[in-house]
């Protein structure tokens, strides 16, 4: 593939944007000089991971007390517990996925789904067929489907397209994320990549299951991939999990409208994210420092 313009570089021009992206930027780049990070770095990251997979189950509605998600060892139990288990395999294992990312991103999101249902599923790993349904992304959905939502909630999102336009915009994902690897400067910020990729997992859907949770790793991969987090330390899932399930469904409302409006919501709301999740590594740092770590 030739190299060229970054079809995602005017996205970071979008209303907010910008700014957003400059103050991640800045935050993230304090928490790197953190004295912590000089000899305690893995630590700092090994906890990232617990917490960042504790957000992703909470989001699903699986929202487990921290030092709850430490002590267990049993996550088969219940539906709760298999959604807890899920988001902890998955974290545990995206940072040895990124050198295949860099060459084969769809093989990665399979893996990811994999590790999220267990290889006795046997849509384990494969995108959806014709026919075959997505699982809602949030509980709020399954609340309003069960008619057990708050009154004034909307009901279910768009439903995602079909499994053949799936395929398509994967294909074209893949190949604006390949292209990236192959132009030396330029194009849109990692957070704006990152927030992309998140974004159209939850769009399209495109396992049967566990969309939601494929989608965050997925965006934390994007982030260390891209330099921007390299050694995973800020939980992004945390700080979208503190914004709360309302505010992240209806910033993907945003997304899926596609106007520079909404795009720049769903950009700002990640942004936003990703800022409190390295609130909380630092937090963790200070901890740290002070020896009650």
């Amino acid at each position: 593939m030739t190299t060229g313009t970054d079809p995602l570089a005017p996205l970071a021009q979008l209303a907010g944007v910008p700014e957003a992206v400059a103050e991640v930027r800045k935050n993230v780049d304090r928490l790197y000089g953190h004295r912590v990070m000089r000899r305690r770095a893995g630590e700092v990251t090994s906890e990232s991971a617990l917490r960042g997979a504790r957000a992703s189950a909470a989001l699903e509605g699986a929202d487990w007390p921290l030092e709850e998600v430490r002590r267990r060892t049993d996550f088969g139990a219940d539906p709760e517990s298999r959604t807890v288990g899920a988001a902890l395999r998955i974290s545990a294992e995206a940072g040895q996925l990124l050198s295949v990312w860099r060459t084969s991103p769809l093989q990665v999101l399979a893996r990811l789904h994999l590790l999220a249902v267990g290889d006795a599923d046997p849509a384990a790993g494969r995108p959806r067929h014709a026919g075959e349904d997505a699982a809602p992304l949030f509980p709020l959905e399954i609340a309003a489907t069960e008619g057990t939502a708050p009154e004034g909630v909307p009901g279910e999102l768009p439903p995602p397209p079909p499994p053949a336009e799936v395929t398509a915009r994967l294909d074209q994902l893949a190949g604006l994320l390949a292209a990236r690897t192959e132009r030396p400067t330029g194009g849109a910020p990692a957070l704006v990549v990152a927030a992309v990729v998140h974004g159209e997992l939850l769009a399209l859907r495109p396992f049967g299951t566990h969309n939601g949770l494929v989608a965050r790793a997925a965006q934390r991969i994007v982030l260390t991939a891209e330099g921007l987090d390299p050694k995973a330390i800020c939980p992004a899932e945390v700080g979208l999990a503190e914004l709360g399930t309302a505010a992240y469904r209806q910033a993907l409302l945003g997304y899926l409208e596609g106007t520079p409006e909404g795009m720049a919501r769903w950009l700002t709301h990640c942004a936003a994210g990703l800022g409190l999740g390295v609130r909380e590594s630092t937090a963790v740092c200070e901890a740290m420092q002070r020896g009650m770590v």
